[in-house]
């Protein structure tokens, strides 16, 4: 897998998949973390005197919603970036200009079908595809699965780090390994909590998981949350035993919610285990919407080492899974 850093990019038409995918509240951008970790990208290509075409999704959108319109990121974007974003809504009428956004890609039923001949039309805006969206690159969508092998392709800066990060977990150059996983569903989470107990000192489980995974079964260095507030969010006991691995941890990972983080009753569990990993002297790796919240929220983000923008695609890849933006990138070979 390339970087753009290590591709002949200068003064192309360069494709760029960025995630800005961001939280919203009463039609306000609460948080900009993801449109953040695409500048360092973004700039480098536009040193590099290349003309930009930038596409991105936003939510879950039905019968192209207004309020899931990527317009309303243009002026955060316009003034991390410093320049002028032409804004084009539409894949029949090209419009020109230095930086390019295209309209919310799931505007368009083909991206999440994965559609060839949308991903076709697609590479006709662009000589070169880079990757800067790792939050989905689990999806088999049109735009991180088909598009990058119908042109030359690229990780992005951020992207390429991500996985820089992640490789150093299976690694395993620093002990005691704690691994956490919160939250619920699963039938996503176990695959990951069975696979991070092969390289893991200890993985640490809350969340809803904590009542719907069989104990039984687990290997023995997998700790389940020993008490609950109103079987909503991991209680006092469990805090105390999780921040003791947590304080020994030469690395800690951390992917999951321990509890009902959006009621605010049964958010106290996340956030004071955001405030154990942030004051822990481990390397620390973060990922999911609700635990990068709980620390945004503590304002804590500047004491973790590393904030993964993935969620579901950072536990599918500590599951081991092949991820479908990586299989294009001919990460595996």
């Amino acid at each position: 897998m390339l970087s753009v850093k290590d591709y002949p990019v200068d003064g192309k038409r360069v494709i760029v998949r960025a995630d800005f995918d961001v939280p919203l509240r009463n039609g306000k951008i609460t948080e900009k973390l993801r449109i953040e970790k695409s500048i360092p990208t973004l700039k480098y290509l536009l040193e590099k005197k290349c003309k930009l075409f930038i596409i991105s999704h936003l939510g879950r959108p039905e019968n192209k919603d207004p309020k899931y319109s990527l317009k309303i990121v243009l002026p955060i974007l316009e003034e991390l970036l410093g320049e002028k974003i032409e804004f084009q809504e539409n894949l029949e009428r090209q419009v020109f200009g230095e930086v390019v956004l295209l309209e919310n890609l799931r505007y368009w039923k083909e991206e999440e079908s994965n559609d060839p001949a949308f991903s076709k039309k697609l590479a006709t805006f662009g000589e070169i595809y880079v990757n800067e969206c790792f939050s989905v690159a689990h999806r088999n969508h049109a735009s991180v699965a088909t598009l990058p092998t119908l042109l030359p392709a690229a990780a992005g800066i951020e992207f390429f780090q991500e996985i820089n990060e992640l490789e150093k977990i299976f690694k395993a150059e620093k002990h005691p390994l704690v691994a956490i996983i919160g939250g619920a569903k699963l039938e996503t989470k176990l695959p990951a909590i069975t696979n991070m107990a092969k390289v893991a000192d200890k993985v640490l489980v809350g969340g809803k998981l904590m009542f719907e995974i069989d104990k039984s079964t687990l290997p023995s260095n997998v700790v389940i949350a020993v008490d609950d507030v109103d079987q909503k969010d991991i209680g006092p006991e469990t805090l105390k035993t999780f921040g003791a691995e947590i304080a020994k941890a030469q690395m800690i990972v951390w992917n999951g919610p321990m509890g009902m983080f959006e009621e605010e009753k049964y958010e106290v569990g996340t956030r004071a285990l955001a405030k154990l990993v942030a004051d822990a002297t481990g390397y620390s790796i973060v990922g999911g919407g609700d635990t990068v919240a709980a620390l945004d929220k503590e304002g804590l983000l500047d004491k973790i080492d590393f904030v993964s923008v993935g969620g579901g695609a950072m536990l599918e890849f500590l599951e081991g899974k092949r991820l479908p933006a990586l299989v294009a990138l001919n990460y595996y070979g």
